[in-house]
């Protein structure tokens, strides 16, 4: 069973269109969702949440149609979006009992063991957190009812660099175990490279690609070369190029370079960059 299938999913707002998108997500696995504002990352999640309605398209979360019984199935799905919502005069302690009388798998033992690891004030009121902060909370709780499928809308955002790796170590450990699966959307690319299984890019509603990170590392490279050289190159094996006045930088693909030519790693932020410059 797949964690997530997405087929021909299609909303349509006013100067907006997610565009017929498909993307698989196995189960325990890794994805990472990639766009620029306005991409249609949001608006994919809220209709995996089923909390907007598509216009057209299917989508199974845990091998079921999202909008059938969908309300059973939340208690398997872990969500943290952009914001943590939480009354402002609520601790840890208030969070827990709450929680305890939400959930039935809540297990109050993971969650405090979560929020040591995150290094999180069990006595401080919620509106006296940092944003970081508010943002681990809500991950922990995420991470604290056995759900299934965590679904992240840019949950590393507002923490610093050890924070946020100490997050990447959860999320990885968390999909340890070969039921669980994560979807993540984020702005900051590089810990989407280093954590994640596959890689899907939303550019104006549309989805350029979703492929395993692995393959995508493989298949593409940066080639920078005089005008000339680029000149003999096929146009097939070029999907974004940088000019300037002494050379040319292109991301290619590699096994369509010849062995002469050098070609540079390419990393995901590369690979996304020229191929939404290309618009391809």
């Amino acid at each position: 069973m797949n964690a997530l299938v997405i087929k021909n999913l299609t909303k349509t707002y006013k100067g907006f269109k997610l565009d017929n998108i498909s993307l698989t997500l196995p189960k325990g696995c890794i994805m990472g969702l990639i766009g620029e504002n306005g991409a249609g990352k949001t608006t994919t999640i809220k209709l995996i949440l089923d909390t907007i309605k598509r216009d057209s398209g299917s989508i199974e979360v845990l091998g079921k149609d999202n909008h059938i019984n969908f309300k059973e199935r939340k208690e398997y799905i872990g969500v943290v979006l952009d914001q943590a919502y939480f009354p402002d005069s609520f601790t840890v302690k208030h969070v827990n009992l709450v929680m305890k009388n939400t959930y039935k798998r809540w297990n109050q033992d993971l969650f405090y063991e979560y929020v040591k690891k995150l290094s999180l004030p069990e006595n401080k009121a919620f509106k006296d957190f940092s944003r970081g902060m508010k943002m681990k909370l809500a991950i922990c709780v995420a991470l604290s009812h056995e759900a299934k499928l965590l679904i992240l809308d840019e949950a590393t955002s507002g923490l610093d660099p050890i924070a946020r790796d100490e997050l990447l170590i959860i999320l990885y450990d968390f999909t340890r175990h070969e039921d669980n699966s994560i979807l993540i959307s984020s702005h900051i690319v590089s810990d989407l490279e280093k954590l994640c299984d596959y890689i899907a890019f939303l550019h104006k509603g549309r989805l350029l690609f979703c492929e395993e990170k692995d393959k995508l590392l493989e298949k593409y490279g940066i080639l920078r070369c005089s005008a000339a050289d680029f000149e003999a190159i096929d146009p097939k094996a070029v999907h974004g190029v940088r000019k300037n006045n002494y050379s040319i930088e292109a991301l290619v693909e590699t096994s369509m370079i010849p062995s002469s030519m050098p070609v540079d790693r390419a990393s995901i932020e590369d690979i996304i960059v020229f191929i939404a410059r290309e618009g391809i």
